[in-house]
């Protein structure tokens, strides 16, 4: 931590544990456990005193552990044009006055500034980029209420919880189209965080937390607004993705129809607003399918019909991955078709034989693209697949150093130093201006496969 942050929490002063600070030094972002005591019964409700739970968010060992977090993580400025060292600055001399108002719950936060981060299929999706204060702030509300409402959600939700991620969404997908239940009743929530309403998930909030303090400043930041070519546009509607406590709120609002769906004993899981439902017949799923259309209405959101359909779990993807039949009608799961296009064409945008780069530059964007993709997608049950991907990716790099050499006489040279035959040498130089055609040639034998491991080419296979 900062020594800003330090001194600023040094002024602002330490609560005791007695008004909610944990007592033991917290592993990662979120508290050590549950600070407050909460009910079973699918509520939870504040028992830390007069300050509650905004004081017990705003204690030093809290603090700590947020800004630690929100520094970890980087990422833009706000509207106030301040990155992480200049609001430690700030903070070293203003934190005691935020700190006021916050527990007096006058506090106003910045609007986010909108960004809009381009897809793979050509669309955009809309970011809101809170100040690194009002991250900061956010952060450390979220270390808070996370241990106490994540318990009460849903076991069959995966999304932004701790210990859960989209594998294990994945998992139990495939674990219910194993047992029988092959039809899928797959719904897609049209632009779900620009429409969330704010009176229901204000009220779906209080009914999980009994704390007037927290409620406020929770609404305050939904109503913030939205700062967008120097303009400020008020919204009454959604909670923009880029907040820290932007998933949680999201969850809260979803769990309603989770809790809808156990209670009928329909075996789904759900990745954020993406949600699939499995049924053993297309004439269910279409009953489920109408089921979630009126428990999502009174949630006053809308079902993107493009997007949801009720069909064979066989051919729909989730998270990234699809399911297919293997010997014994096991079901294993595979990359789905378009994120698998996504990856070609990242590739061949970082590997293009033009550009100027030596063989070490493109290894060194490549490698981390590589690893992270592989480190999602490595259930995908298709050795075929993976084995076909390295040997393409091998390809357009023998290409790549190909042209580097470019001249005859150069890759006679390069091959010969790197214990090519005379031969091979030869035919491969003979045949330098056709660098796709030779670069799957006897040439293989030479940039082998261990000669890409030399290089640091991580294998997918």
């Amino acid at each position: 931590m900062s020594k800003a942050m330090r001194q600023m929490l040094e002024r602002s002063g330490r609560v005791g544990i007695a008004r909610g600070e944990a007592a033991c030094e917290p592993a990662s972002d979120e508290a050590c456990g549950p600070p407050l005591a909460h009910q079973g019964t699918g509520s939870a409700k504040s028992k830390a005193g007069p300050g509650g739970l905004l004081e017990a968010a705003l204690t030093r060992q809290n603090l700590q552990a947020a800004w630690k977090r929100v520094k970890a993580n980087k990422g833009a400025a706000g509207v106030d044009g301040l990155d992480i060292e200049q609001t430690a600055e700030l903070l070293r001399t203003n934190w005691t006055e935020i700190r006021h108002e916050l527990l007096q719950g006058c506090y106003r936060p910045s609007p986010v500034r909108k960004v809009m981060i381009p897809k793979p299929d050509g669309s955009q999706r809309e970011l809101g980029i809170p100040t690194v204060l009002d991250r900061l702030i956010q952060q450390a509300l979220l270390q808070v209420l996370q241990p106490l409402l994540d318990p009460t959600l849903s076991d069959h939700s995966y999304g932004f919880r701790p210990g859960r991620r989209a594998h294990d969404a994945v998992k139990a997908a495939r674990s219910y189209v194993q047992s029988g239940k092959r039809v899928v009743v797959d719904v897609d929530l049209a632009k779900f965080f620009d429409r969330v309403n704010h009176d229901i998930l204000i009220d779906r909030l209080k009914r999980r937390i009994d704390d007037a303090g927290v409620i406020r400043l929770v609404r305050a930041y939904l109503n913030a607004g939205i700062m967008d070519s120097g303009v400020v546009v008020d919204r009454h509607l959604g909670t923009p993705q880029g907040g820290p406590l932007s998933p949680l709120l999201a969850n809260v609002l979803l769990d309603e129809v989770d809790k809808a769906l156990e209670a009928r004993g329909y075996p789904f899981a759900r990745y954020a607003d993406d949600c699939n439902v499995y049924v053993g017949s297309k004439k269910a799923g279409q009953r489920v399918m109408a089921l979630l259309r009126r428990l999502y209405a009174k949630l006053r959101l809308q079902i993107n019909e493009a997007k949801s359909a009720v069909a064979s779990a066989f051919g729909r993807k989730f998270l990234g991955y699809a399911l297919w039949v293997a010997k014994g009608k096991e079901a294993k799961c595979a990359v789905a078709k378009k994120p698998l296009d996504n990856f070609k064409a990242r590739i061949r945008q970082l590997t293009r034989r033009s550009g100027g780069r030596s063989m070490a530059q493109v290894v060194e964007k490549l490698r981390p693209y590589l690893l992270g993709w592989k480190a999602y997608f490595g259930m995908a049950q298709t050795p075929k697949v993976w084995r076909a991907l390295d040997e393409w990716l091998r390809h357009r790099l023998r290409a790549i150093q190909l042209r580097h050499w470019k001249r005859p006489k150069t890759i006679y040279r390069e091959l010969k130093a790197l214990g090519a035959s005379e031969d091979v040498a030869k035919q491969v130089a003979g045949n330098c201006h056709r660098w796709w055609r030779n670069s799957d040639g006897v040439i293989k034998r030479v940039l082998t496969i261990a000669y890409f491991d030399r290089l640091g080419v991580p294998r997918l296979s």
